[in-house]
């Protein structure tokens, strides 16, 4: 049995009536509209894209959730939400990655990814416990790397955008970033995928480093803008892969 079938078995036996209605409706719809495009959804995506060996369908799913998320498109949210939590993403896992991005790709990208997965949470019966916590005890901090980053942003910018640079070192990288229930490579490769999926290159650089660091591979990364080609469009993916290219090639020197 094929990814693509287990996808739709797993949407009969668990996702909510409204959620299966929507998206058998839109398996009936782009057969109504693009038939062609609905051979390249079952073959080349379900059928080749996803069975890749590079990157797991767990990592996979964290990828085109964080596309999606970025991205505002609700349309197959749910469908991606049962696959990703069937294919081993943690509800509480879920649960961060919203958070994460609301700070990377907007709070009402956020707000709009909420209203979708609390449904998909309700159907599988996915109770408040399961959930990332407000305040957990943080990851320890590297504070070396830290009051390095700090000092490049506060040069740079904190003169002249002090709201920001603090906000920067307070919320994102002394709090958001060493929340536990999603590991750092984890974070990583959501930032890496929001910011390919918002053609938000120009801070690329740096997140692919700070990614290798926190245990992505090149092959991994370069696996997921592959992936994303066909979430985000090859137009975002060409203009990332040359900066993606240009860190690998400084990681290696």
């Amino acid at each position: 049995m094929n990814l693509y079938t287990l996808t739709i078995a797993s949407l009969t036996l668990l996702a909510s009536a409204p959620a299966l209605a929507q998206s058998i409706q839109l398996r009936d719809d782009i057969r109504a509209v693009a038939p062609a495009l609905e051979k390249y959804r079952h073959n080349t995506l379900f059928g080749d894209l996803w069975k890749r060996p590079d990157l797991g369908p767990r990592d996979r799913s964290i990828v085109t959730l964080s596309a999606l998320i970025t991205r505002n498109q609700t349309a197959e949210m749910a469908e991606y939400l049962d696959l990703a939590l069937d294919s081993g993403v943690k509800p509480s896992e879920v649960s961060e990655i919203i958070t994460h991005l609301a700070f990377y790709a907007g709070w009402g990208n956020a707000m709009a990814a909420v209203a979708v997965t609390k449904d998909v949470f309700a159907a599988r019966k996915i109770a408040a416990e399961q959930l990332s916590p407000p305040s957990p005890r943080l990851l320890a901090l590297n504070e070396a790397a830290e009051a390095d980053r700090a000092k490049r942003v506060g040069e740079l910018f904190g003169r002249v955008f002090p709201g920001v640079t603090q906000y920067t070192t307070d919320v994102l990288f002394r709090d958001l970033w060493l929340r536990p229930a999603l590991a750092p490579r984890d974070r990583s490769l959501v930032t890496i995928s929001s910011l390919v999926a918002s053609g938000q290159v120009a801070q690329l650089n740096g997140h692919i480093a700070i990614g290798m660091n926190n245990g992505l591979t090149q092959s991994e990364i370069a696996e997921a803008l592959t992936h994303l080609a066909f979430y985000v469009g090859w137009p975002n993916v060409f203009s990332a892969m040359p900066v993606a290219k240009d860190a690998f090639e400084r990681r290696a020197h």
